[in-house]
């Protein structure tokens, strides 16, 4: 992946819902659609970087640790050694735990950080900016379902709609049309789906999948194209020229990650 691929295709998943659930289990029954926040840090070298982790890893993580909210994710772009770039998900089980969690953590974050993070001169900055988009679980995966810790790569997509009723329908396709079902019977497996609310390039839709490796990405990608589902499911009217773009971005969790 390369760098322009963030700079053209950021989605940032605004506020997770703090996750309850354990490695491989699915959603908890009972608990409603959670909210996403994946945040981008646009980040211009490898020391720059390592400023980051040290404050992410041991103040943005705990702060929200602290409030309730685990399972928080950090990744880094998978073998591209031009992209320094970090991604920040933070789940949350609603708007109001995300409006309460910002306010508490906000102070914390502002003036709890490390002077190697906080203290750095306006012109050299740890990151160029960061940009986040909020989303809202699928209906069809109302929670996000954490991977087991293991090796294993994460692929994020960004489905971008040219216009409102066009997302609106391939949210459908997922959700009524059962395509996330068609995910799970082809070993796609997804970690969450969110429709963008607030954010960057909307209309869009954001999800991200897990596979121990770029071999099994490339055959459960294919057994899904082959599906006899998809393959009907794909020339149904209703759901046609629903995507003008996707984005694809290869991702490797931190190693202080909580997904």
């Amino acid at each position: 992946m390369k760098r322009r691929n963030f700079l053209h295709n950021t989605v940032a998943v605004g506020a997770l819902g703090s996750l309850g659930a354990t490695a491989q289990t699915g959603p908890k029954k009972g608990r409603g659609r959670e909210y996403y926040e994946l945040r981008v840090y646009s980040v211009a070298s490898a020391e720059k970087q390592a400023l980051l982790d040290e404050y992410l890893q041991n103040t943005v993580l705990p702060a929200y640790g602290k409030l309730g909210i685990k399972n928080v994710g950090v990744f880094k772009a998978l073998d591209d050694a031009a992209n320094h770039s970090v991604y920040l998900l933070i789940p949350y089980t609603s708007m109001e735990q995300f409006a309460t969690a910002t306010a508490k953590a906000g102070g914390d974050l502002a003036y709890g950080a490390p002077a190697t993070y906080a203290g750095v001169p306006m012109k050299d900055p740890v990151y160029e900016r960061i940009e986040s988009s909020l989303l809202l679980a699928f209906e069809g995966m109302p929670q996000m379902k954490v991977p087991a810790k293991k090796d294993r790569i994460f692929e994020l997509r960004i489905y971008e709609s040219h216009n409102e009723k066009a997302g609106k329908q391939k949210v459908k396709m997922f959700n009524a049309g059962g395509e996330i079902a068609i995910f799970n019977q082809t070993g796609l497996t997804p970690v969450f789906f969110g429709e963008a609310l607030v954010g960057t390039r909307l209309p869009n839709l954001t999800y991200l999948l897990t596979f121990d490796n770029m071999e099994a990405r490339e055959r459960n990608w294919k057994q899904f194209g082959s599906h006899p589902d998809w393959v009907k499911l794909k020339d149904q009217p209703e759901y046609a020229d629903t995507v003008s773009k996707i984005t694809n971005i290869f991702l490797a969790p931190a190693a202080y990650s909580g997904v």
